[in-house]
């Protein structure tokens, strides 16, 4: 997190304990090579025990891509990410626009406020049955929606299918954020954009 100045660690997968950290991030990549499915094999990881705790006490935790389709495979996040409708692997910048602006990954933003981060997968495509899509709508945890450059949701902009034009969710308690899009990658100017860091910086204030 040079681009901050906070201080990480990279943790292995067999670790016990997660418990003297302030936030964990599960960042994008293709775990395992993506095996049997993106995800799949990662949540089973001994690691995951630990992340899951930390979870239900509380903590804040990000799932970018990646990070996002294990938080769904362990339970930590409701839904599945499923194969992009068109099958086509898309790395793209993609608009979002934010839907809600009162959790800890999103205070440092307004509600409409359309951000520029970018995209790149194959298994974007997030499905949620109709009564969990109300839950969800109801309970205000989907926080980010593809969007037109204007704001506005509309199906042409929607890069893999996932219903509800849903680009990111919270848990229930709205500590735990997945995402398909990926803010580490919009951190600088020369990377294309520094969205990505009114994410993290809403995170640097918990710590």
């Amino acid at each position: 997190m040079d681009v901050l100045g906070e201080s990480a660690d990279y943790l292995w997968h067999k670790e016990a304990s997660v418990s003297s950290y302030d936030c964990l991030i599960l960042p994008g990549g293709f775990s395992y090579g993506d095996y049997l499915r993106p995800g799949a094999i990662a949540g089973f990881s001994p690691i995951m025990s630990a992340v899951t705790e930390f979870a239900n006490a509380g903590g804040p935790i990000l799932g970018s891509c990646n990070g996002f389709q294990i938080l769904c495979e362990v339970g930590l996040l409701p839904g599945a990410l499923m194969r992009n409708n068109h099958l086509q692997f898309r790395c793209e910048p993609a608009n979002l626009v934010v839907e809600n602006d009162t959790n800890c990954f999103t205070r440092s933003m307004s509600q409409g406020q359309v951000l520029s981060i970018p995209i790149s997968h194959g298994d974007g495509n997030y499905y949620v049955d109709d009564e969990t899509l109300g839950t969800l709508e109801a309970n205000g945890q989907i926080v980010f929606r593809y969007c037109k450059p204007n704001g506005e949701v509309d199906l042409s902009v929607n890069p893999n299918g996932a219903k509800g034009n849903i680009a990111g969710v919270t848990n229930t308690q709205g500590n735990v954020l997945g995402m398909m899009p990926h803010p580490e990658r919009a951190v600088e100017e020369q990377l294309g954009g520094t969205d990505g860091l009114l994410v993290f910086k809403a995170i640097e204030t918990l710590i």
